[in-house]
């Protein structure tokens, strides 16, 4: 009996003192989810989406993330040229009428602090591929209502034909106007739910 308790007292001990996770909402007022794609090979134009959501499970103090989630609305895009941005939302990219949301959901999350990889499904079109992003847990802290937040950021490499966004056009010089590599980064503050 006596070795029973012991058992049953080092297992609640050790359940008891490892770290926990917290959930986190995404503060859209402090998150920036932004790309860059080249332009006839001399220039790159960058955007961002302005309208989206999302979650996160992450523990604070080992500076590990478990578990994200997100939504954005391709309408939302905005490179600063409202004619480019009207192309963009048009069926020859994000066909944002048809397809109005981008989803991303982890699958996979590992390492801590500065060296974190995160293997999730990132659908846009309606197609779902994997996608890779390498990032870091930049801290936690008290905000000024007394909420924890959390701060975060990513990057990673998609090519953008594997969505189906194909458009393209060759110039004079038999250059393309747009590269099929889109680099993505994001810089997130979230506070816990």
């Amino acid at each position: 009996m006596i070795k029973k308790l012991s058992l049953l007292f080092l297992a609640t001990l050790f359940f008891t003192s490892t770290s926990f996770a917290e959930t986190f909402l995404v503060d859209t007022n402090h998150t920036q989810v932004h790309f860059s794609v080249q332009h006839l090979v001399v220039f790159k134009v960058r955007g961002n989406f302005n309208d989206f959501v999302g979650s996160l499970e992450a523990d604070p103090e080992t500076r590990t993330l478990i578990s994200v989630q997100a939504t954005i609305k391709t309408a939302s895009i905005n490179t600063r040229i409202d004619k480019r941005d009207e192309h963009l939302r048009s069926a020859d990219f994000f066909a944002a009428a048809k397809y109005p949301e981008i989803q991303f959901k982890s699958k996979k999350i590992t390492g801590s602090g500065d060296n974190i990889v995160l293997i999730g499904d990132l659908t846009i079109r309606g197609i779902t591929k994997e996608v890779v992003l390498n990032g870091s847990f930049l801290g936690s802290t008290t905000g000024p209502k007394g909420k924890l937040r959390a701060g975060f950021e990513a990057t990673g490499m998609i090519n953008r034909k594997d969505f189906g966004l194909n458009w393209n056009k060759v110039t004079e010089a038999g250059g393309l106007i747009v590269g099929d590599e889109i680099e993505i980064g994001l810089e997130v503050e979230s506070v816990v739910r």
